[in-house]
């Protein structure tokens, strides 16, 4: 399996559209066996391209139309996670990655069905205005 980190200072970038560096992970029987670095282009079609070996992406916030290309490529992502590089890698080798303590501060949760999307977006807007998203 090949897995792809997006980085930044040692950390998960926080969000994966305008990352510029991609830790890349090859895992044989539950243990890393190569790695290595590479800047991601800022097109999202050599992005796409880059990706193209890759089964899985452990990433922060990722843009809706970012996510859904990943997924009709079968590249699967885990989103919105936040942390250290190298804790984000040991979780999720010891299967301990979406247990919580990784997910970004502010998310609301780690379901990333567009249902879900649009009820969260609605509620940040409805707090965000006076009128709770009411007319009166």
């Amino acid at each position: 399996m090949r897995l792809a980190l997006p980085t930044s200072n040692g950390r998960v970038s926080p969000v994966f559209d305008v990352a510029r560096q991609l830790l890349v992970l090859d895992v044989t029987d539950g243990q890393v066996s190569e790695r290595h670095e590479e800047q991601l282009d800022e097109s999202v079609t050599r992005k796409m391209e880059q990706l193209s070996d890759v089964d899985l992406l452990i990433c922060g916030a990722i843009s809706w139309p970012l996510s859904e290309m990943l997924a009709t490529r079968g590249i699967r992502v885990i989103p919105f996670i936040a942390g250290k590089s190298e804790e984000i890698i040991c979780a999720f080798m010891e299967g301990r990655l979406e247990q919580g303590q990784f997910a970004m501060p502010g998310c609301c949760g780690r379901k990333t069905g567009a249902s879900h999307q649009r009820r969260c977006r609605r509620r940040r807007w409805q707090r965000s205005h006076p009128a709770n998203g009411r007319r009166r």
